[in-house]
């Protein structure tokens, strides 16, 4: 198999993969939160511009590399010969929640737009509520990867 060169890395691409997932999961817990403070500012405030600075870096230069790298590296490690059992029911609960990361990422990239644009048609209420979705997706992804409940 051409991925069995990969084999002996296991361990380090799965280090990776997890270093990467934290980060990426650590921005998008705060990018809501940060859309959450900024609907208290008014637009056009030199606060407002603050918030929008901090997003965009948030985004740029954190949320984006690793989700890049999580996908890179868990990519790899599907990769392995006999590393997930694709008759299992976690694999495509998991594949699918990773699907649905993948669009809230996009849906919070959009939002930021918006918020740059000083465009933001969502409440501090919504951004609330929003901030939860990253939290209950990763609980799902991990058990699914750990537990394998089925």
């Amino acid at each position: 198999m051409m991925f069995a060169v990969i084999v002996p890395y296991y361990l380090w691409l799965k280090a990776f993969h997890i270093i990467a997932m934290i980060a990426w999961m650590a921005g998008q817990f705060y990018l809501p939160r940060l859309f959450v403070y900024h609907c208290q500012a008014k637009v056009g405030s030199e606060e407002s511009e603050r918030f929008k600075t901090m997003e965009h870096k948030l985004q740029r230069v954190i949320i984006n590399p690793a989700m890049i790298f999580t996908l890179l590296f868990g990519i790899l490690l599907v990769c392995i010969p006999g590393i997930v059992d694709f008759h299992s029911i976690w694999w495509p609960v998991k594949f699918i929640s990773v699907l649905l990361l993948l669009g809230f990422h996009g849906a919070c990239s959009r939002w930021r737009k918006q918020f740059f644009k000083d465009q933001n048609k969502h409440s501090e209420k919504f951004y609330r509520y929003m901030n939860e979705i990253p939290t209950i997706l990763m609980i799902i992804i991990v058990i699914m990867v750990v537990v394998k409940p089925f």
